[in-house]
């Protein structure tokens, strides 16, 4: 799954992208042959290992390198002591990481709901197409990699270990802090002995020593959290902004933007699919299964060729929040908590933009995806080709710059 799914991520990038960039007359190797793996946050992990961390009124926009973890950053400036220049030493660290998360994944979830989960469960998570986030210079591939591995040790009793692999988490990305509460409420929920609770507490040592960072570096223990007003004015649960795709979902992007209807033919267009998708729905026993089946993945398709980016958005998230919901008593207990705590982590940053790929890294969402595809295994092939055929899409448009999720 992971040769494959990367295979193809390289083809598209190394192979398709310089055809388009020359038909096209774009430039795709501004930075060098890696431009194409190199884009938006990757820029801040760069300056992080070639020339560290900045915060101060000297920076414009008020965006600074410190809102940015530091051990993906350093595990890179490792690797280039060893003469490596820093694209080869950021993708050898994301690529062999999310290589690991896979390998490890499908043992985890071989021990909790058997081999045939485990296969659909790893496929998903190598093939959705925010996996792209596990090539390129990004962090997804490291914080799966020790999410994961903190979460399968607790559950198994492994106190050491899963304090390791959490302090690790948080030193990684801040939303591993998610993983403290689902230490801690599991331990209390299943009454589990002290050290399951001094565990939980660990795992915020990551955060604490890059706090004692920037209090000895800026002066500010909380330079990070300060710095993301760079990105965001205000955090919490941003209700105008879902309810803006669903506006652009259910009446187009255009006539959103002007507020009023102009272009009649996307509504007429949208309730056509979803009147079908009701009439296919009353007369499935009628129609037959495979005939249903094929109905609603054409539906589906009609459908994303009509809204496309808002419509996954959408779909992925919260589609990915009530799969979690359902199998939640088929997870371990402290899988599910952190699945919780992790989306209203990713639900309160005041955006709507990035949220899909933070929900990418919730481990047990891939989990709940094992146990549907492993029961509906005809839908899970459909899914899975389709989100291939987004993969190759998404990977176009990030080599252009033209896409961030």
């Amino acid at each position: 799954m992971w040769l494959s799914s990367r295979l193809l991520i390289l083809f598209m990038m190394f192979a398709v992208m310089p055809i388009i960039a020359k038909t096209s007359n774009i430039v795709i190797d501004k930075y060098g042959w890696w431009d194409v793996l190199f884009a938006w946050d990757s820029v801040w992990y760069y300056k992080i290992a070639t020339s560290g961390y900045n915060y101060g009124p000297d920076v414009v926009n008020n965006q600074y390198a410190v809102a940015f973890f530091p051990l993906y950053p350093l595990l890179s400036w490792i690797l280039m002591q060893f003469g490596l220049s820093f694209p080869v030493a950021a993708l050898i660290v994301n690529n062999l990481a999310f290589l690991g998360t896979l390998i490890l994944f499908y043992v985890w979830v071989s021990e909790i709901g058997g081999e045939n989960s485990a296969r659909w469960a790893t496929a998903a998570l190598a093939w959705c197409p925010y996996s792209l986030y596990g090539t390129v210079i990004y962090t997804e591939g490291l914080f799966l990699l020790f999410s994961i591995s903190a979460l399968r040790a607790f559950d198994r009793k492994e106190y050491i270990w899963a304090g390791l692999w959490g302090a690790l988490s948080t030193a990684t990305r801040i939303t591993g802090i998610a993983l403290l509460a689902a230490f801690f409420l599991a331990a209390w929920k299943e009454r589990r002995p002290l050290v399951a609770y001094i565990t939980s507490f660990a795992v915020a040592l990551g955060v604490i020593f890059y706090s004692l960072y920037c209090a000895l570096r800026f002066g500010d223990a909380l330079a990070f959290l300060h710095a993301q007003r760079g990105w965001r004015s205000s955090a919490g649960f941003t209700l105008d902004g879902w309810l803006l795709l669903l506006k652009q979902i259910v009446i187009g992007a255009k006539n959103t933007q002007l507020g009023y209807i102009q272009d009649y033919l996307h509504p007429i267009k949208f309730a056509i699919v979803i009147i079908s998708g009701s009439l296919l729905y009353w007369f499935r026993n009628l129609i037959g299964n495979t005939g249903t089946r094929y109905g609603f993945f054409a539906l589906w398709i009609a459908l994303w060729m009509l809204n496309q980016d808002p419509l996954i958005q959408i779909v992925w998230i919260f589609g990915s929040l009530y799969l979690l919901w359902h199998y939640r008593s088929s997870l371990p207990l402290v899988a599910a908590i952190y699945g919780f705590f992790s989306y209203a982590i990713a639900l309160n940053t005041g955006l709507t933009m990035s949220v899909d790929r933070y929900v990418y890294a919730i481990a047990p969402v891939f989990i709940s995806c094992g146990f549907l595809f492993a029961k509906y295994p005809r839908w899970g092939y459909a899914v899975i080709a389709f989100c291939g055929f987004i993969l190759t899409l998404y990977c176009v448009r990030f080599a252009r710059d033209l896409w961030l999720a």
